[in-house]
């Protein structure tokens, strides 16, 4: 390999500035890109915290300060811990989304390793990641996780978030359309969802499904020191968290989010919880495997971001 040689330097001064002059260029520039990146919410230690904005510009005021998120969400999505596929699956349809003005963080939920590849392994996803709570219980469904979940954030999380949500790991959500849908609702005494059983329509009837959910700050704190939630854990976990709210008289501005949340379409004639895909879907449910993702991100076109580039041919 040959390597060009630089000019002889005639002026020791001019060269000085020169060099200055680089350094100074080089260390705004790393400032830029440490802001930007920033903003943006694409650290390399936690891709699942979502930034508030794609528009730098839009995040900064007169004075030069950066104001306050619309509101602040908290997604936990259930999970167990040898469902490492899954986890990289949404890491991915996840990280290239980026609501405006808005804070979403995201983090694994799932309960103590029992393996010692999950020790390994898991530790590695912590380390290059940091999306991943591991509570203190014994791994289950309907025994009491999501109780542990919801009574162990205020304890857990450094901030109070004003929304927080329970969502499956078969669930694919599209943020866009989940933060437009919750900038006009109430922060206090609010539970949001698909109300189940599949035909109904008033969320005042019955509970949200267990795909995602979401609940009021204020609830979370309530289910933390309520006796009604500790003493009822056991059962379908959807069903189970409906119960609470109904038994304490909490829960009273509730919002039913039919159709845009709905099952996979891959039987509409018997999943009556199942329809066509739609533009204006918030939540698809039950993608079970990856046929079933790549039909649904085909679907919604997710791909159009790829920008054109010498580095890979795709017809």
């Amino acid at each position: 390999m040959k390597v060009a040689k630089l000019p002889e330097q005639r002026h020791p001064s001019t060269s000085t500035a020169s060099t200055s002059c680089f350094r100074l260029s080089l260390l705004t520039f790393a400032t830029l890109v440490f802001i930007s990146s920033t903003l943006n919410g694409i650290h390399l230690q936690n891709m699942l915290k979502i930034g508030r904005s794609a528009n730098l510009t839009a995040l900064i005021d007169d004075s030069g300060a950066s104001p306050s998120p619309n509101f602040l969400l908290f997604i936990g999505i259930l999970t167990l811990p040898d469902q490492y596929w899954r986890r990289n699956m949404l890491r991915l349809v996840y990280g290239i989304q980026s609501p405006v003005n808005v804070q979403v963080d995201m983090k694994f939920i799932f309960c103590n390793l029992t393996k010692e590849d999950q020790k390994v392994l898991v530790a590695l996803e912590i380390m290059r990641y940091d999306d991943i709570i591991i509570l203190n219980c014994t791994e289950n469904m309907d025994n009491g996780k999501t109780y542990t979940y919801l009574s162990s954030l205020p304890g857990l999380l450094d901030k109070k978030y004003d929304y927080v949500m329970k969502a499956d790991d078969d669930t694919y959500l599209r943020l866009d359309n989940l933060v437009e849908s919750l900038l006009p609702l109430p922060r206090e005494d609010m539970y949001y969802g698909f109300i189940a059983p599949c035909l109904e329509m008033n969320p005042y009837r019955y509970y949200m499904s267990g795909m995602g959910y979401i609940l009021s700050w204020d609830l979370v704190e309530w289910i933390k020191t309520s006796e009604i939630a500790r003493n009822h854990t056991h059962g379908p976990e959807d069903r189970v968290v409906g119960e609470w709210l109904e038994l304490g008289k909490r829960g009273k501005n509730r919002y039913n989010n039919k159709p845009a949340m709905y099952n996979f379409p891959l039987n509409v004639a018997k999943d009556r919880c199942s329809h066509e895909f739609i533009p204006d879907t918030i939540a698809v449910h039950k993608l079970k495997d990856q046929g079933k993702w790549i039909k649904t991100l085909e679907y919604f076109n997710v791909s159009k971001q790829l920008k054109p580039s010498k580095f890979y041919h795709i017809p």
